[in-house]
């Protein structure tokens, strides 16, 4: 049986980040991941004729973590492209035509109203569960919705709009979703939608990930799914060790295990003693996040755009993000995201292009693309959102140690938490913590 120090269970950014700084401390660990590559939730793929982001995409200069990782491996950003046109759900339902500024001013009341008491909810955004959000909890962003006067056009648009950064129906997620975004930037939401979905990085996220696998002094395997965690007080009575076993059959003894599994995929691995009850509580409810990301090839330099339907529409939000030009001709690359992934179907073309229609008229939908997360084992989640209650209850306990096992994901992070910014977050307090818990030797 191999015995090292640390375990590490998942090779996206919680994990590598974790990996590495446990393996520069002079720890031995061993990296295993499920998947046959590292990642995680972030995938750089080659499909549509362009290297096209399949899960996370963009960051900011207003996430430090991630900022820290870019700057030390010399990642640059480029902006997606700015919107030549943009379209809407007018009042009587179909798609208006207008410009940048006119949809600002369109959206500006209601994403105000939506976050205006953010400073008193969460005054600091790195204490998400601190101020008057224990009281504001319960809410959804739909209730929300509901005590705000907007008319229909204004309504549709604004709500559109959240569903493009919750990934859910309104009515499942909670408040704090956007209030915790929101106070991340420090109140101004118009820096939150910059920040969220503007600047991507140059080579993409594999690039990215490569860069810190490169600088993990352990070994990473791939291939090698985890399928129980079991603690074991020590013989000597000097406290407790950890086995893990593979799916393969084999067993690697850990003075500590880190795990990076997102809530809802927790159960794919068996733990004894069992998960702490936040855990068990949290992967029960699922959290909100259900909907999908999704790629799509349309013929034609189309003008740089994007589109807002309805929050009832399969795909609300659309962008236009690539030009391509092949033996097939000239497209353009868009990218669309819906509140619920069994809404889209990638065989139905034909259901795929009346979708787009509701959205932006004149778009000949050629093929589409995407990686359906919910339905992913090792996932079984897009990024994560809270439903009404989750945060203030669950946060602290999701961010303890059970025992010799730890827990770094951005579904426990505190300031960007279902960004990447909040999975080196925890990969980073996990490393500390369990360095200080190694440290005497």
């Amino acid at each position: 049986m191999q015995s090292v120090d640390v375990v590490v269970i998942g090779a996206g950014f919680a994990g590598l980040v974790a990996s590495r700084e446990l393996g520069r401390a002079g720890f031995e660990v061993v990296t295993l991941e499920a998947r046959d590559r590292i990642g995680g939730r972030t995938w750089t793929d080659h499909r549509l004729g362009h290297d096209l982001e399949l899960g996370a995409n963009w960051i900011h200069w207003v996430q430090p973590h991630v900022w820290a990782e870019a700057t030390r491996y010399g990642r640059e950003i480029v902006r997606s492209p700015a919107a030549e046109e943009a379209y809407w759900r007018g009042a009587d339902g179909t798609p208006r035509k207008g410009d940048l500024a006119e949809f600002m001013a369109l959206i500006d009341e209601g994403q105000q109203l939506v976050v205006d008491d953010v400073r008193e909810a969460m005054p600091r955004g790195t204490e998400p569960t601190t101020g008057r959000i224990t009281q504001l909890d319960a809410l959804s962003l739909q209730d929300r919705f509901d005590t705000l006067d907007l008319n229909p056009e204004a309504r549709a648009a604004n709500e559109s709009v959240w569903v493009g950064h919750v990934n859910a129906p309104l009515d499942q997620v909670g408040l704090s979703s956007a209030l915790r975004w929101v106070a991340a930037t420090g109140g101004h939401w118009q820096l939150m939608h910059e920040a969220s979905a503007t600047f991507r990085v140059v080579d993409g996220m594999r690039g990215f990930t490569d860069r810190i696998a490169a600088d993990v002094p352990g070994e990473i395997r791939l291939n090698t799914a985890v399928v129980s965690v079991t603690q074991h007080e020590n013989g000597d009575n000097t406290g407790t060790h950890v086995i893990v076993e593979t799916a393969d059959g084999e067993r690697i003894r850990a003075r500590r295990v880190i795990s990076t599994l997102p809530v809802n995929a927790i159960s794919g691995i068996s733990f004894d003693p069992p998960l702490p009850a936040a855990w068990q509580r949290q992967h029960a409810e699922t959290v909100a996040s259900q909907g999908t990301k999704v790629w799509i090839r349309a013929a034609g330099h189309l003008p740089r755009f994007f589109a807002y339907a309805s929050q009832h529409d399969p795909i609300s939000v659309l962008k236009a993000e690539f030009y391509c030009s092949d033996e097939r001709g000239d497209s353009t690359i868009l990218v669309g995201f819906g509140p619920d992934h069994t809404r889209i179907d990638l065989d139905d073309l034909a259901g795929i292009q009346a979708t787009v229609d509701a959205c932006r008229p004149g778009v000949t939908v050629v093929e589409a693309t995407a990686h359906d997360w919910m339905t992913d084992p090792l996932a079984r989640t897009t990024w994560m959102t809270h439903r009404p209650g989750q945060l203030t209850r669950d946060l602290a306990e999701l961010q303890q140690p059970a025992g010799a096992v730890h827990f770094a994901t951005t579904d426990n992070a505190n300031l960007w938490g279902g960004f990447i910014d909040g999975a080196i977050e925890s990969g980073l307090r996990e490393a500390r913590r369990v360095t200080e818990a190694l440290a005497p030797r």
